[in-house]
């Protein structure tokens, strides 16, 4: 047979087990007002023992918060969402917060990052933390009245946001294959409308490049997924030297193809990629790469919105942080 359910603790379940009145548990919970050691370890213990939890909704109707955060994150497989969500509740937590995240295993479409979003608003979240690459301003902004919102991971305008300097990124990674005589280099480019943050870094690569006298060879993609569709006509240039691609995961099938066609990484072809997180930072690999700070960005992302909640939203305003190049064993000096 089921077993029958009971009843959930409440907290005048608390107070009597515990022999105190109703506001000594609600003190002692919330560490609000004066209440003595003792009484406490009794309410804690008794709570405890019940297996009593607060109601995060009544308690926000009170005090017009919640204490909670709310998070859309892309694509819960890859190793950037999930470091940036570690980094984001490790610092929530260390703050008083909790985090609800609502994801996918796999790229999070438009209408699931708007069904989340507003599931998110529904449970009475303080604030948005947003960390999709896929979900536009535009979708965000008729919300931003009704609370904070921050995008974590991706440049914005319209929006509050803490992210790498992917121009900068771009830049440095194209400067380190100039200063080792790459002049005749492809850039994968992907879609503004996939990834703003990965078609940023692309277009300055390519500026860069241009910029030193280098030849661009250059090859639009829509998604990560559609790269290995350039791959044959692109690894047959004659003249070409190096390949950047937008991402680490890009830059593996990249190699992974030069491999499988018996070209030579980086003997004959150099490949840098761009993220130098997870595991694709194993010394067994030795991409050539740009790190992001990703523990600096989702512990900046939740300050900015915790500060956001409690002092009131201004204007909203941009991060940018500056991250590191990682030189590597997937580039090699012209010969």
């Amino acid at each position: 047979m089921p077993r029958e359910r009971t009843r959930p603790p409440t907290i005048i379940d608390v107070a009597k087990a515990a022999g105190v009145s109703k506001s000594a548990v609600s003190r002692a919970l919330l560490g609000q007002g004066e209440v003595s050691e003792s009484v406490r370890q009794r309410v804690i213990e008794a709570a405890d023992r019940l297996g009593y939890v607060a109601n995060a909704m009544a308690r926000g109707l009170v005090s017009e918060r919640t204490k909670t955060l709310g998070v859309v994150l892309h694509d819960v497989t890859d190793p950037f969402a999930g470091y940036l969500h570690v980094a984001m509740q490790t610092r929530a937590t260390e703050l008083g917060y909790a985090v609800v995240t609502a994801t996918n295993p796999g790229e999070l479409t438009l209408d699931n990052a708007l069904t989340a979003l507003r599931t998110l608003i529904s449970l009475q979240v303080d604030g948005l933390l947003v960390c999709s690459a896929r979900f536009p301003s535009e979708q965000v902004l008729p919300f931003v009245d009704r609370l904070p919102v921050v995008a974590a991971g991706r440049r914005e305008t319209a929006l509050s946001s803490v992210c790498v300097d992917d121009r900068d990124g771009g830049e440095r990674l194209a400067d380190h294959l100039l200063e080792l005589g790459h002049r005749t280099v492809a850039v994968i480019l992907v879609d503004g409308a996939y990834s703003y943050s990965q078609h940023l870094r692309g277009v300055a690569m390519i500026a860069r490049l241009r910029e030193a006298g280098a030849t661009v060879v250059v090859r639009e993609v829509a998604t990560n997924a559609d790269v290995r569709a350039v791959l044959p006509d692109l690894v047959g240039l004659p003249d070409l030297t190096a390949i950047m691609c937008p991402n680490d995961r890009t830059q593996v099938a990249v190699m992974e193809y030069c491999r499988a066609a018996g070209v030579d990484v980086p003997g004959r072809l150099s490949v840098t990629g761009f993220d130098g997180i997870g595991p694709l930072t194993t010394s067994l690999l030795e991409l050539t790469t740009f790190r992001q700070p990703i523990e600096k960005i989702g512990r900046a992302a939740v300050e900015l919105m915790i500060d956001a909640i409690e002092q009131g939203a201004g204007e909203p305003g941009q991060v940018l942080m500056r991250g590191e190049l990682v030189p590597g064993a997937t580039v090699a000096a012209v010969r």
